[in-house]
Parts: C-alpha cells; structure tokens; sequence
C-alpha cells in the first residue's frame, strides 16, 4: 500500500478547520476513489478568540490526489493548490554536477535550463542535500507555489525525480501540489541483453537504455560471449571475433549514455563454459573427453594457457567497463554436466587430486576456477556475480563469501533450492527463468513472459518456480534481472523483441521498486504505461 498522506496548506486553519489524514487504496488518487477524510481532532485556531483570518486562496483547489507513474511513488503527502505544469519557468540547479540532469529534463518537457542560477515562479529547481536520509537514489520531489523542487542525497536520486516529473506530465499534463518521498526497495534493478547468439545494434540498445531509464531501472548487462558468437572488439585477442560486432567506439557511446541515466552496464564474459567462439581460435585449449570428443564450449582448465587467455579478456574489458558490478558466468560446464566427471575427463580428475590430494575432484577445479576469476575482477575494485549452477558445495574448495548468486534455473545436475544459498548468508539476485526469461524462440519448454503475470504473481522473493522463499531473507536478495535470451536468433526481429519485453519490464520494475501489493488492477497499470512509455 501506498502512503498518501493529506495536508491542507498555510491558511488552511481556520475556524471549524480539521485536520485530515487520507490513506489512498488500490486505485486511489490513481484511477479509483480515495477514502473520506476523517477528522482528527479540533485546530487552535477555531478555539482562538479573535476573528478567523481571511480564507487562504489555496481553499479553492482540491486536494490533490497522488502522481500516477511507472514504478508508483512510494509516499505522498497531498495537499490543496494548482500544481505545475510546463510554461514559462526553467530547470535551475544548485550544483553544476546536476547539468546533465537539468538539460534532459529541460529538454524533455520543453522549457528552458538556466543552470547555477536561483529559482524563480515556474522553475523547476534541482539540488544536492548531501548527507540527507535515504540512500543515493532517493529523492524528495515537492510541487508548491507553483515551482517543483527535487532533491536528493546523490545525483541518482535527483534522476530519479525528474523521471517521476516528466511522468507525472505524461500522464496527467501536470504535477500534483504536495510533496513526494521516494526511493527503491531493491538495490539492483536490471535487464540483460543477449548479444552474443543475436547481433543488436548500438542504437538498438542505446533505445533500449532511454527506456530503462525513465523506468528507473540501474542495471543493463551485455552478454556478449557464448558458443556462438564474441561480439564486441578485442585489441588482445582480435582473432576470437566475430565479424558482427560492436566496436569499442559503440560501447563507450552506449556506456556514456547508460552513465547519464545512472544505469551501470554489467558485461559478462561466461567461463568455464560458454567459450566456443573463444576456442574456436585456440583449439588446443578445448576440452576433450577421454574419447576424445570436444565438449562444446568448454575450455580446459587443467590448463594455464586457458587462465591466461580468459584473464587477458577480463584485463582487456574491464578498461572498457567501468562499472562496479562484473558477472563471471560460471555455469553449465559440460565435465560437470557428466554422469560421472571423473571417468568422463580424467586429466581434469588428475588435476584435482594433484592440486588438492586425494579428495579432490573436477568441481574443485571449476570453484577455484570461480575464485581465481574473482580475484582478478578485485583487482579492478569490482564486485562479482555468477550464476547459481556455477557453485558447488561439499568439495575442497568453496566459492569465495562475496560472489553475488545469480540465481536463475533448478533444473540442472544436483539443483539446489535457493534457501541453501541465503542459509550460507550469500546475497542472491533473482533471475527466475520461471517469469523474467524472455527465450527467443520459445525453446526447451520456455514460454515468452507476461507483464501481466509478473505483476500478478511474482515478487522478488519468488527466486525459483512459483514459490518465495521466507519473507526473514528478503535482505539478502538484491534485486532482479530481466533477461533477454536468443537460443533462436531469428524468431523475432530487434523491434519483435523490444514491443515484447515493454510490458514485462514496466511490471518487473514496479515489484522491485515497491514490495507492496500494487495498488492499480492490471488493466488499469496497463492503460498508465501506455500514457507514459
């Protein structure tokens, strides 16, 4: 539930004035009836013996009812007034750093920006409040005497506003009067993008990261490297890729853009596993079974020729990504996907008891594989994730406490539930192939996720299947991911693909945004995203 709060404004206590404290349910202030006002008690100015003052102009407006925006604000304090709508005034701000900010937003609803000056009737005003309450990405947004003013511990925050703003116009051709404090349940808020087994376009994705931005969204991840293409340009290792790609001169302008909407790109390059355009280049490192037979994808990692060349990658890329966050892959390596790993791959089982004695097996190789990936990416101050079937528990070695668990599937060899992760006190991002795989193609039994259901049903709880986990490990679970899969590339052209995650990705953001129950009936959220999108 939303918290909507009423306020009647300076004036407004005059005699037989009450106060009142409205609470807007489904549909409230937002397509449906808000309760009646109830009286709380008697004012001092109604008991005061002097004539009442003059009614307050501001008696002559409704109260007003709460913004309607993708993702909803979490709490509105309402009061009486004509709110703000586009005209004459301007963007100003209190900090340069806010420039970017400010001209978007300018340039978004039309009026001018006029940068580090005071604001004055009609302006939009921006503004830093370092040390406020609420993390970087919250934000106060208060519309009164016809100005708006957005602030925020961090510039994120700040962002975050002028999207609630430039909705609020959308939607309703004004701002409401009264004030906005707002800011996300969920750290992590994110959609990846397979370019791996499917080319998209700088522009493409450039779109795509506009959209993401007026959602709030603050994650895009680019899974650029797989069995079947490598798709971006290497100055390391040039001969593993593939002749559609993006240059590094796309990927700066498609970083500098996802920058100035706060969105960090998360670039995965998956190994053990997943590295047959990699090794099509270096077939000496492939894995061979005992027969002899490659298995496909994977690299040998019985071998420091394979640490070495991955690790040139993660040095190469980390240059080109800045972003905090990094993902490792780690999943589906065909030697543990074996009946039995030993028999199957023996110089990887030599390996082990070699580094490890005699208790050590292939999954101890793979986990220190993870580790030693991990130690790379810290020595770039990133903070790693890899997916859930990418660690292994009771071996030798243990994944190191501080690689994030993107937990996607249970459907692999010796699945364990999610509980068995958040039990070991790991933070987990929820990836659930159940509702937020959008598979081209519909292979292996997925079906194209629903907005509809997603906003229905799911919530970030809901790591695996259908059902959540406990509400006491709601902590340890960071956020989301939407994900983007082309297992069948050519089942949908780039346009199929962004008019069928719209509506999904409008849904998704609303739960991780808020952990209440949306007060909007689907039909109802449906009909606002298609004003505001």
């Amino acid at each position: 539930m939303r918290r909507v709060w009423a306020w009647s404004g300076a004036g407004a206590a005059t005699a037989g004035a009450v106060a009142l404290t409205v609470t807007l349910w489904a549909g409230g202030g937002a397509g449906g009836p808000a309760a009646s006002p109830q009286p709380t008690g008697t004012s001092s100015a109604a008991r005061a013996p002097n004539p009442p003052a003059a009614p307050s102009p501001s008696r002559s407006y409704p109260l007003s009812t709460a913004p309607q925006t993708i993702p909803a604000v979490r709490d509105f304090t309402a009061a009486r007034g004509p709110g703000w709508q586009p005209g004459s005034g301007r963007v100003v701000v209190d900090d340069d750093a806010l420039a970017d900010e400010g001209r978007l937003i300018a340039g978004e609803l039309k009026i001018g920006y006029a940068g580090k000056v005071a604001a004055g009737a009609g302006d939009v005003e921006l503004a830093l409040t370092p040390g406020a309450s609420g993390g970087a990405e919250s934000y106060t947004m208060t519309v009164k005497d016809q100005r708006v003013r957005i602030t925020g511990p961090g510039e994120a925050g700040v962002f975050y506003g002028t999207r609630t703003l430039k909705q609020e116009v959308l939607a309703q051709g004004s701002a409401p009067e009264g004030t906005v404090h707002d800011a996300p349940a969920k750290p992590q808020r994110g959609f990846l993008l397979d370019i791996a087994r499917k080319h998209f376009t700088a522009d493409w994705i450039e779109d795509r990261i506009r959209e993401l931005g007026d959602l709030k969204y603050n994650q895009l991840g680019l899974h650029f490297s797989d069995d079947q293409a490598f798709r971006i340009e290497s100055d390391s290792h040039p001969e593993i890729v593939s002749k559609v790609h993006l240059t590094k001169a796309e990927v700066r302008r498609i970083v500098a853009l996802a920058a100035s909407r706060h969105i960090t790109v998360v670039p995965e390059i998956d190994s053990p596993g997943h590295l047959g355009a990699v090794l099509a280049a270096h077939p000496d490192l492939q894995l061979r079974n005992a027969q002899g037979t490659v298995a496909t994808g994977a690299i040998d990692i019985s071998k420091k020729e394979s640490a070495q060349l991955v690790d040139d990658l993660l040095n190469e890329y980390a240059g080109l990504f800045p972003g905090r966050l990094w993902h490792l892959g780690g999943d589906e390596y065909r030697a543990l996907m074996a009946t039995n790993p030993e028999a199957s791959y023996p110089q990887l089982a030599a390996a082990a008891r070699q580094a490890y004695g005699a208790n050590g097996r292939i999954q101890d190789l793979a986990t220190d594989w993870l580790n030693d990936r991990a130690a790379v990416m810290r020595g770039h101050s990133r903070t790693v994730k890899a997916w859930n079937d990418g660690f292994y528990t009771g071996g030798v070695v243990q994944p190191d406490k501080d690689i994030q668990v993107a937990y996607w599937t249970g459907k692999e060899i010796g699945a364990r539930p999610p509980l068995e992760y958040l039990q070991e006190g790991r933070d987990v991002v929820n990836y659930n192939d159940e509702f937020l795989y959008y598979v081209l193609g519909q292979p292996n039994q997925f079906v194209y996720p629903t907005g509809q259901r997603i906003y229905e049903q799911w919530t970030p709880l809901v790591l695996r299947g259908t059902t959540p986990v406990p509400e006491r490990y709601d902590g340890q679970i960071l956020g989301a991911v939407f994900s983007v899969w082309c297992d069948l590339a050519n089942a949908q052209t780039q346009d199929q693909v962004a008019q069928g995650i719209r509506m999904p990705l409008n849904a998704m953001i609303q739960k991780v945004w808020d952990p209440g129950k949306p007060e909007m009936t689907w039909p109802q959220f449906k009909a606002l995203a298609e004003k505001v999108g």
